[in-house]
């Protein structure tokens, strides 16, 4: 049963650097293990175990026919291989989207947002927003648009794409400005409880735009549109507007302005 151990085992070695550094890994004396690769020993039970372990194969497997062993390590080298390429980077959002609650889809759907802009201190910065389904994910796209100072109706445009989970009764989307690649924002909302949705309040954090590129805080408010909406006609409102523009509603005023500092945290009232 064992005539084809030694030479599964001296294969197995072979993926390593030397046959001292495996044994150094499993913790068996050197000797013993070169009666084991010659042939003049069987490991024990404990020993095959640690040996089996550690190479990831089962015990019946390492003393199959080398032939039949070389292509099974294949199959299993490939795929480990393939699970880590697709996992790897992909592992920490999938754990998100398994505590993510099913109630962020009731949030799906276009919105306004509205909060002081990084870039024009001072001003209200109105974008426009689409969460929605992509599969077993929400995911949401944020166009803004910026006016070029000394031109009439010219704008910079930025697109920002990213996820959103729901956890323990808050919202949390995290994005980056998906044309320039060079920053990623966070925004946290608390949640409408109510049938209807109108705004939700929370707080944005990023960077500006600007050459000094200052990390900053602001109060964020989202309107909701709906499900369905002109995305022409709603895209016109996507710009720049000073904090006494009549578009912005006593109510959203008062909303952009609650937030306080407080023992050094930035909170929403």
């Amino acid at each position: 049963m064992w005539e084809f151990l030694p030479a599964n085992l001296r294969l197995l070695c072979s993926h390593y650097r030397s046959v001292a550094e495996v044994c150094r890994k499993i913790r068996i004396n050197r000797g013993q293990f070169n009666k084991y690769l010659c042939g003049n020993s069987i490991p024990t039970a404990f020993n095959l175990k640690r040996i089996c372990d550690f190479f990831g194969v089962e015990e019946f497997e390492i003393a199959l026919p080398t032939e039949q062993f070389i292509t099974l390590i294949g199959v299993k080298s490939r795929k480990t291989s393939t699970v880590d390429e697709q996992t790897a980077p992909q592992r920490m959002l999938g754990h998100l989207r398994q505590r993510s609650s099913p109630e962020l889809k009731a949030h799906i759907g276009y919105y306004y947002e509205y909060y002081h802009a990084m870039t024009e201190p001072g001003s209200i910065l109105c974008s426009l927003v689409h969460v929605r389904e992509d599969g077993s994910d929400i995911v949401y796209e944020r166009n803004e648009r910026l006016q070029i100072t000394g031109t009439e109706g010219e704008f910079e445009r930025y697109r920002y794409v990213g996820f959103a989970y729901y956890l323990r009764d808050r919202l949390f989307l995290i994005d980056y400005e998906s044309l320039t690649s060079n920053e990623i924002s966070q925004t946290i909302l608390i949640p409408s409880f109510k049938s209807c949705i109108t705004r939700l309040n929370g707080l944005k954090m990023g960077v500006s735009a600007a050459d000094h590129r200052a990390p900053a805080c602001s109060r964020v408010v989202w309107e909701y549109l709906g499900p369905e909406i002109n995305r022409i006609d709603a895209y016109r409102r996507v710009r720049l507007y000073d904090v006494d523009d009549p578009v912005i509603d006593d109510d959203l005023r008062a909303r952009l302005t609650q937030t306080k500092f407080v023992d050094g945290l930035f909170v929403i009232a």
